[in-house]
């Protein structure tokens, strides 16, 4: 084991990217205090399809990172978890990447890099399962013409801690879909970013996340538009039950000057599903061009329906499942497009389970 070093820039929470993030709860992955143990808990599934491997090697970072976590993760870790999909192969059974065990004692820093080749096509889950203490620097890079849809699961036990940066890099005509799940954990922090390099890619980023008593979840996108006549499109529901929920949504999308021909839009929604919870909403949209096909955003925030509830609860629902199918109806749009049913259907147990827990 080990003790992260400590010559980097430590947060204050003062800093606009650190000042919603409870610091104190964050067990050292901030400061350099974290004791590093040498895990590498995540691991591929047995039968990777054809055209698929799953490899530990030493890579350089893609980019630069402005996150004070991501860049202690960079110098400490060389080793890189890298899924790669072969050029033309088309795999169509999603290919899982799943956890083992954890700890709270010590934490993990981990880099994971899933590199799709020219054409290719494929669907992979990341299934964060446990209690654990993590850090992660996850790259994917998309070769021209290729598509991903990437799920990333966070169903981590109630104690665990994690912070994590999650950046595409999408090339010519390439698609990126990504969908992420934050239902468990202490603390969960996520930076879905992505950058665009070449005209006509696109990306979707779609999320749900569910936070219960005391639960603190914060997502922070960025898209950065530095090419012509790419798309991106951002849709992140929350739903928040319980004293101190807090959930913080942070929608960044930059259209630089060169960026004629984008086409964006995103959209941000909350539900409060009782007193205590809070959910902060910052969408935000910096556009250097006018030359663009458009660019929007959406935020809001709000209660139970109670028309909704009323509707159902005349026709002889109760209020507790009144409750839930109106939550249940909030998220499917958005986990139904994880398109694995057995996965889709053990997420709304679990909110179901949660709600219930709350009281809501």
């Amino acid at each position: 084991m080990s003790v992260l070093t400590t010559n980097y820039l430590t947060p204050t929470g003062r800093e606009e990217a650190w000042r919603f993030t409870p610091l104190k709860r964050l067990r050292g992955l901030h400061d350099g205090s974290a004791v590093v143990a040498d895990r590498n808990s995540l691991l591929a599934k047995a039968g990777l399809p054809k055209g698929a491997s799953f490899t530990r090697e030493s890579l350089a970072p893609l980019a630069v990172s402005d996150d004070v976590i991501i860049e202690r993760i960079r110098g400490e870790v060389s080793d890189v978890a890298h899924l790669s999909i072969d050029a033309n192969a088309e795999i169509k059974e999603p290919i899982f990447l799943t956890r083992s065990a954890g700890a709270l004692d010590s934490a993990e820093l981990s880099r994971v890099r899933i590199s799709l080749g020219t054409h290719a096509v494929a669907t992979v889950i990341v299934e964060n399962i446990g209690d654990t203490l993590l850090a992660e620097d996850l790259e994917i890079a998309l070769a021209p013409g290729s598509s991903l849809t990437f799920v990333t699961l966070q169903e981590f036990d109630s104690k665990s801690v994690y912070t994590a940066r999650h950046h595409a890099v999408v090339d010519k005509d390439a698609t990126f879909k990504s969908i992420t799940v934050t239902v468990g954990g202490d603390v969960v922090r996520i930076l879905p970013t992505v950058e665009f390099t070449a005209p006509g890619a696109s990306a979707e980023l779609l999320g749900v996340y569910f936070a219960t008593t005391g639960q603190f979840f914060e997502h922070r996108m960025h898209v950065d538009h530095a090419v012509p006549n790419a798309k991106s499109r951002v849709n992140f529901k929350g739903a928040l039950a319980g004293r101190d929920a807090h959930t913080v949504w942070i929608g960044d999308v930059l259209i630089r000057a060169v960026a004629e021909g984008t086409d964006t839009y995103e959209l941000n929604r909350n539900l409060l599903l009782t007193d205590g919870a809070r959910a902060d909403s910052v969408p935000n949209l910096e556009i250097e061009t006018g030359e663009i096909v458009g660019a929007g955003h959406a935020s809001t925030t709000g209660r139970f329906d109670d028309e909704q509830l009323f509707y159902l609860m005349s026709r002889g629902i109760t209020l507790e499942n009144a409750r839930r199918l109106v939550v249940r109806g909030f998220f499917n749009e958005i986990i139904t497009e994880i398109g694995n049913e057995e996965v889709q259907e053990r997420l709304m147990e679990r909110i179901d389970g949660e709600l219930e827990r709350a009281g809501a």
